[in-house]
């Protein structure tokens, strides 16, 4: 069973391993081996610091009773009136399980509680996999890009998805 609920302040550590977990299955590959493991590392400890601070909004979504997934979101910072979908992470383990899709629309039902009919995220323009996901649950490429510098240079682009409800 699936269950979607807002973040505690006792989940750093498992929103870490899922952020960990997921960056590292999808995105250390773009990056020299020495990188992408202070990068992961990095990720597992991020996450106590959002928590306590209670915004961007988090939701997790559990598998059993087991936390399969994060999503984080705010008020867009360069759309007005629009929400933008900061992290969405699902840890590989449960990849195909439906907790990812089960999340996104958790997570856009609270928007829309929230009053938020438009939606953006990005996503990093060489993985199709989430490329693929974002388009199943409703989003579609605006046509932007952008630059993003994941730290020492190391810079991959992004591609912006966009969602009206």
């Amino acid at each position: 069973m699936i269950e979607c609920r807002r973040a505690r302040a006792d989940d750093g550590d498992v929103l870490g391993e899922i952020h960990a977990a997921a960056w590292e299955r999808t995105y250390a590959p773009f990056f020299e081996a020495k990188f992408a493991a202070r990068a992961v590392e990095s990720r597992r400890t991020r996450w106590h610091e959002r928590v306590a601070r209670a915004t961007p909004e988090i939701l997790v979504a559990e598998l059993g009773d087991r936390p399969q997934a994060l999503s984080s979101f705010a008020p867009s910072e360069t759309r007005p009136g629009a929400a933008e979908i900061l992290s969405f992470y699902n840890h590989p383990d449960s990849w195909g399980s439906g907790i990812a899709a089960a999340l996104m629309a958790e997570t856009l039902r609270q928007l829309r509680a929230d009053g938020f009919t438009e939606v953006h995220l990005w996503t990093l323009r060489d993985t199709p996999q989430s490329r693929r996901f974002y388009a199943k649950t409703g989003f579609s490429e605006s046509g932007a890009a952008r630059d993003c510098d994941f730290g020492e240079g190391h810079v991959l682009t992004q591609v912006e998805y966009e969602r009206r409800d």
